[in-house]
């Protein structure tokens, strides 16, 4: 007779937990380390009237570019129904000004953009139209977010039950406090949902192109983790995204909204919020 478990049993089991142990090391270093070997997303903010903060965002652009796999750069100053035109300036155009001059639209300084296209057009770097229209954001604002994605895309972004409460008012306040606290709370839930919308197209463009290292450039608002971009993006691909806000005298709160704050001088601007009460008044004049 044998023994219940021979030294070859006890050899082999031995063996045996070796392997999975070291599978299981392997598994836990391949979650970090493969992670990190994959193409980085990058959600740069802005304030859109902010030079120190174009100039720091620029230098951080550069930075990227030069080690980055297949880069590619995502602007919201550019609508998606644009892309084609874009595209093709990019090919035809010797410079940022003829790109902006086919490709862009009014309501922008284009000034503070040129240099991030000039780059784009000696790097060879793709620009992605990454904005929903305000077209199609007042149809949002009317009709809800079907106005302006596809039931596809609303079933991919998990979007078929509506919007999460939490992003919902979330959203709410930062138009609120955005407007002067003078928009009529009836108009909150409309102006929230083509915020969401603008959010969810921009994953969307991040999202076509996992094999690049992608760079979105868009307003703070747009880049915050917990109800912009970030928030829409996957797990796995929020392991490899870096949230980077440029804001003019930083709160302590507003740290845990991105991975890295920097601070840029403010601007001295007329009051915005006695520019749009006038709006307001004339607006309810007979």
């Amino acid at each position: 007779m044998y023994p219940a478990t021979s030294n070859l049993d006890r050899t082999a089991a031995s063996s045996a937990r070796r392997w999975r142990a070291l599978g299981a090391a392997f598994a836990g270093w391949c979650v970090a380390v493969c992670a990190a070997a994959e193409p980085a997303i990058y959600l740069l903010g802005e304030i859109h009237d902010n030079p120190e903060g174009h100039a720091l965002r620029l230098e951080k652009i550069a930075d990227i570019v030069r080690s980055a796999s297949h880069p590619v750069i995502a602007m919201e100053q550019f609508d998606r129904e644009k892309q084609a035109i874009l595209s093709a300036a990019q090919q035809e155009c010797p410079d940022a000004a003829c790109v902006i001059a086919k490709a862009g639209t009014k309501g922008w300084d284009w000034d503070f953009y040129k240099p991030v296209i000039d780059l784009a057009m000696r790097q060879r770097i793709p620009l992605l139209a990454a904005n929903v229209s305000p077209q199609d954001a007042r149809l949002v604002m009317r009709d809800g977010l079907s106005a302006a994605l596809n039931a596809t895309l609303r079933n991919a972004f998990g979007l078929d039950g509506g919007l999460p409460p939490e992003v919902d008012a979330i959203q709410r306040e930062a138009v609120f406090q955005g407007h002067c606290r003078m928009v009529p709370k009836s108009a909150l839930g409309g102006m929230a949902l083509a915020q969401v919308a603008r959010d969810v197209w921009m994953a969307h463009v991040l999202r076509e192109h996992p094999q690049s290292t992608v760079m979105l450039l868009a307003g703070n608002g747009h880049v915050r983790k917990d109800a912009g971009v970030y928030h829409w993006l996957s797990p796995q691909e929020r392991q490899r995204t870096q949230v980077h806000a440029y804001l003019e005298t930083p709160q302590a709160a507003e740290a845990a909204l991105f991975d890295q704050v920097h601070a840029v001088a403010p601007l001295v601007r007329e009051d915005p919020c006695a520019a749009f009460a006038a709006a307001i008044d004339n607006s309810a004049k007979p």
